[in-house]
């Protein structure tokens, strides 16, 4: 039975507590699990191992398990039209949407808008849907919808079972799985050991940037220095932003993880989740930066073709790594080829995008080889 390679959990901590003990960011924390347990859990800086760290689009793999759960239970399929089940979607265009398109981002709506007070409520939501238009037709190519994508898996998830999309994610993740630190939409009562989120040192540089990207200037749309900095808010906590909201320890983020390897609580027909996990559909490039994607029906696969740096995974991990990076430098991912999964998140959001990249990268590159 594999175990982990203390020397190497030595160069992976010492890699995360570096740039804290630098002062370039407040607070970071990190987990490796393996066999089902979590063997690494560290935090540095000012925070506990109790802390708990907003985790940005890290949370997306996690509302897309509830939707594979309901296609395992015969009550969602890939193929299903969004405005077969969500009529007042079906609008400008967007009648031919299908689940599988949301859940690979090639649905055409990447920046389509949706905040207070809209997101408060489903009525509010689906009139928000019914105003989106598409940037480009449906399913004929990719660009990351930071947000809109899972506001609407979170209405598909209350159509289909009646329950809103926090209740759903309580009752078919967190309780089963023994998440006691994970939360999507807390109350105000339970925003308790969360960082404070903040940001940290002065952007890259073009050319900079240009030299590792091969591009003067990185878009990031909608997910802004002050659209980040609102999840401080404990009002915009409570809403339970699908696609982004979650908020965890590591360590639990890594259990999850663990339980995408094994499904030891059976929680996922087999079937789906081995495709949801390993089934690469969608190669279209990204935009501006020209590898391809690498995407399932919820997750990003590190692939075989050495980018797998560039999609958050290292360079170490197999090609059948699969995870989801967030914002400011959060990542998690499991590897079928070790066992190992693992979780970074930290609250200090780096401006500087080359930083933060390389950050990343080492990290799992280094998580990727602990074991002995």
């Amino acid at each position: 039975m594999e175990t982990v390679d203390s020397a190497a959990v030595v160069a992976l901590l010492d890699r995360a507590r570096a740039e804290v003990a630098e002062g370039l960011l407040p607070s970071c924390q990190l987990a490796l699990a393996l066999h089902g347990e979590v063997v690494v859990n560290e935090t540095f800086g000012a925070a506990t191992a109790d802390t708990r760290f907003t985790m940005f689009s890290a949370t997306k793999p996690l509302v897309a398990s509830v939707v594979w759960q309901l296609m395992g239970e015969g009550l969602l399929d890939p193929a299903t039209r969004i405005a077969d089940v969500l009529p007042d979607f079906g609008t400008h265009g967007k009648d031919e949407i299908t689940l599988d398109h949301v859940l690979q981002h090639t649905s055409g709506f990447p920046q389509a808008p949706l905040g207070p007070p809209l997101w408060a409520s489903r009525g509010g939501r689906q009139s928000a849907f019914a105003m989106w238009r598409l940037n480009w037709p449906v399913g004929s190519q990719y660009e990351y919808h930071p947000t809109s994508a899972h506001w609407v898996l979170a209405e598909l998830i209350y159509a289909v079972t009646g329950d809103d999309h926090i209740e759903a994610v309580r009752q078919r993740l967190i309780d089963p799985l023994d998440l006691r630190t994970f939360v999507l939409g807390p109350t105000l009562a339970a925003q308790t050991n969360i960082a404070t989120l903040v940001a940290t040192g002065d952007p890259a540089h073009p050319d900079e940037i240009e030299a590792v990207f091969g591009v003067r200037e990185i878009d990031v749309g909608e997910v802004t220095e002050e659209a980040t900095l609102s999840l401080n808010l404990p009002e915009v906590r409570a809403v339970g932003i699908p696609g982004g909201g979650g908020i965890s320890t590591a360590a639990d983020v890594a259990t999850f993880y663990q339980s995408l390897l094994t499904n030891a609580q059976g929680l996922w027909d087999p079937a789906v989740l081995s495709d949801a996990t390993s089934t690469v559909r969608n190669t279209f490039p990204v935009p501006i930066l020209g590898y391809p994607v690498n995407r399932t029906r919820g997750v990003v696969v590190a692939g075989d073709d050495g980018r797998s740096h560039e999609r958050g995974m290292g360079r170490t991990v197999s090609s059948r790594a699969f995870g989801h990076n967030g914002v400011g430098g959060q990542i998690a991912w499991a590897d079928p080829a070790t066992g190992l999964s693992f979780c970074y998140l930290t609250n200090g959001l780096d401006r500087n995008v080359v930083r933060q990249s390389q950050r990343v990268s080492d990290l799992s590159s280094l998580a990727a080889v602990c074991t002995g």
